[in-house]
């Protein structure tokens, strides 16, 4: 799991049918220090509950699409939980 931060919400006109009804995010991964680590990616929200500006894990890989009632989907990210608060060596992030 890799904690990332949400930057906004993705409209689809069109989506699979195993997506119907789940919200994608665009995520940006961040490092202990809360830097951005690479690319923005979208994930699929399988909380249904988070919101821009969140801390959230994310998990990728088929891990992700099993976060989903329908299995059988295209997800390669999933958002899984949000994070209330990170305490670390480095401090707490905001």
């Amino acid at each position: 799991m890799q904690l990332a931060k949400v930057l906004g919400n993705v409209v689809a006109s069109q989506k699979a049918p195993s997506l119907a009804g789940i919200k994608l995010m665009i995520v940006q991964k961040i490092g202990q220090s809360g830097q951005a680590l690479g690319e923005p990616m979208i994930a699929v929200d399988a909380t249904g509950q988070v919101g821009e500006g969140e801390l959230v894990l994310l998990e990728g890989g088929r891990e992700a699409a099993m976060a989903l009632e329908d299995t059988f989907n295209p997800a390669d990210q999933a958002i899984l939980a949000v994070v209330d608060r990170v305490d670390s060596l480095a401090g707490q992030l905001p």
